[in-house]
């Protein structure tokens, strides 16, 4: 028999298919469930964390076995006619991972590298930060593998609304209502619910969010996400009597996320010592100009060239001296090879799953603070719930009660996840796991089993 799989973080995934299995959903001694087709790094690292919850609440194995796996998924493979005249065939996923709580929510992804696996992962986490957060959905996740950037607008608006018209029989505002994530925007999710729209005959403007402010959006979606990670970088300052205007930062990722998250963080009085892009980092010790970065990015694309920093390699810049480093690009970026070498006193993560299981167990050992990616960057989905409940009462909220609303509730989560590490004794991750499934699973035991 072949060795086991290794995932990013140093940790055997599942069993490939051939293995010895028990039946789906069932768990091994190391806590991983052999459903095979979500076989994933990703995956697994999932399961690890919802396992260490699970152990920690004491769960039920009859509700193990109801919240582990996705509870309905769809892959399908479509046609598109590229600008050349070319046939090119696409993959498209969409994975709900419980119905419990209502209608799903979840990103639309385009990455080439899009796996299946990586869908259920993110579905489950998806779960987890709308219990926590107090939003009535479950997770979703989906997107097609495909390479955004190299694609023409008009390659994208087909591939867009093909994926749409294949995933319509899974989707509606009240049972899956999509959103952007890597890859997409408003643009594409303008498409969507025109394609949506288009298939039952009339305007249905909540089957999706993050549209375009004149389809019915709402203003700050773009920059909720970032904007609440701020919202959570203060929450954690005031537990540790931090200034903000005192501390230092490392941004990895400079998107819709990172981006914000820099320019919030300088406005103020931070000083953000690195950023990074997909082409490379940027930094300067006394502190980068962000609003100049900013206009940089906005005339040439990307950090590269920006002349009033040195580049420097992604992976060194994690590990630069820093009070908070702000992880906001990628899944399984501090993993067991680097987190002995990170030198900051607190990890905020903007993206979701940058933090291996076993980096965890290092960083936990080195007592830096991890707050966790479905806690810390819950303001996109926060404010998606926002701009549902509007479209559906065909009533817009204006911007500065978006931003206070959004305050409000990342404030709130952010000290459920301390009252609960207080209480059971354990990490914030794990605490706002145990938080957010504690909640699912009450609405599981309460809806019971049918028929």
């Amino acid at each position: 028999m072949s060795a086991p799989i290794q995932s990013h973080g140093g940790e055997p995934a599942p069993p490939a298919p051939g293995h010895a299995a028990a039946r789906p959903g069932e768990f091994q001694r190391d806590d991983v469930p052999l459903g095979e087709e979500w076989h994933s790094a990703l995956y697994a690292m999932a399961c690890r964390q919802f396992a260490r919850a699970a152990d920690v609440l004491a769960l039920e194995d009859e509700v193990r076995t109801r919240l582990l796996e996705p509870r309905r998924s769809l892959v399908c493979n479509f046609p598109v006619r590229m600008d050349s005249g070319e046939v090119v065939n696409y993959t498209g996923y969409r994975v709900q991972h419980t119905l419990t709580m209502g209608p799903t929510k979840g990103g639309l992804r385009f990455a080439p590298d899009l796996g299946f696996g990586e869908c259920a992962a993110l579905a489950m986490w998806m779960t987890w930060k709308c219990s926590l957060v107090n939003l009535p959905f479950g997770g979703a996740k989906g997107g097609v593998r495909c390479d955004p950037y190299a694609l023409s607008p008009g390659e994208m608006e087909r591939i867009t609304r093909r994926y749409a018209a294949e995933i319509l029989p899974v989707i509606g505002p009240d049972v899956d209502i999509p959103a952007p994530d890597m890859g997409t925007g408003e643009r594409e999710m303008a498409w969507f619910y025109d394609t949506y729209s288009q298939s039952v005959g009339n305007a249905v403007p909540a089957v999706v969010t993050g549209k375009p402010v004149a389809l019915g959006g709402t203003v700050g979606r773009q920059s909720a996400t970032g904007l609440g990670v701020v919202f959570t970088i203060e929450s954690a300052f005031e537990e540790l009597d931090w200034a903000l205007p005192e501390r230092s930062f490392v941004v990895q990722g400079f998107g819709n996320v990172g981006s914000v998250v820099a320019q919030e963080l300088h406005a103020r009085g931070g000083k953000v010592l690195a950023v990074s892009d997909i082409r490379g980092a940027i930094t300067n010790p006394h502190g980068l100009d962000i609003p100049a970065v900013t206009r940089w990015v906005a005339e040439h694309q990307y950090l590269e060239g920006y002349p009033e920093a040195e580049p420097i390699d992604g992976g060194a810049m994690l590990e630069l001296e820093c009070d908070v480093l702000v992880p906001a690009a990628r899944e399984e970026q501090i993993t067991h090879q680097n987190a002995d070498r990170l030198r900051c006193r607190l990890i905020v993560e903007g993206a979701n799953g940058p933090t291996t299981p076993a980096a965890d167990r290092i960083l936990a050992e080195r007592g830096i603070v991890v707050v966790p990616d479905i806690l810390a960057n819950a303001g996109g989905v926060i404010v998606s719930y926002f701009e549902w409940v509007q479209s559906h009462q065909k009533y817009s909220w204006e911007a500065l009660e978006v931003r206070e609303r959004l305050r409000t509730q990342m404030r709130a989560a952010f000290g459920r996840v301390r009252a609960t590490a207080d209480e059971l004794g354990v990490d914030h991750r794990t605490a706002a796991l145990a938080s957010a499934i504690q909640h699912v699973s009450e609405a599981a035991k309460l809806r019971a089993i049918y028929p």
